[in-house]
């Protein structure tokens, strides 16, 4: 059975950090394409970033240099380091997982930023 559970989300005012992990079992970790994505109210799911099984990276332009994404195939975890956080950017926080032609998400961690 696959899970992916996301913690690290929470309440933080305008300009500060956190950290998201994302924990998975029952997949090949390795050799998954691992992603963050995000969905505010009354707004489509959107993709935050996204790291290959080869640590390549790619960022939505809302979130460079601001969010870090990282793996640690050790640990079969994703992170997703936010720094400088703004309004705009509060949002349930998804992990995915994708394998073609396979994918699995995780239950959303909500992160909410105080201006």
């Amino acid at each position: 059975q696959v899970q992916l559970v996301e913690s690290g989300g929470g309440l933080v005012q305008a300009g500060g950090s956190l950290r998201l992990s994302c924990a998975a079992s029952g997949i090949i970790f390795s050799l998954n394409t691992m992603g963050w994505y995000r969905q505010a109210p009354g707004k489509q799911r959107e993709l935050v970033a996204t790291i290959s099984r080869r640590s390549s990276t790619n960022y939505a332009d809302s979130v460079k240099g601001r969010f870090t994404i990282s793996r640690d195939n050790t640990k079969n975890t994703v992170y997703l380091q936010m720094n400088s956080l703004k309004p705009e950017d509060t949002a349930v926080y998804y992990c995915k997982a994708s394998l073609t032609p396979y994918e699995y998400w995780g239950q959303g961690t909500q992160v909410t930023v105080s201006s």
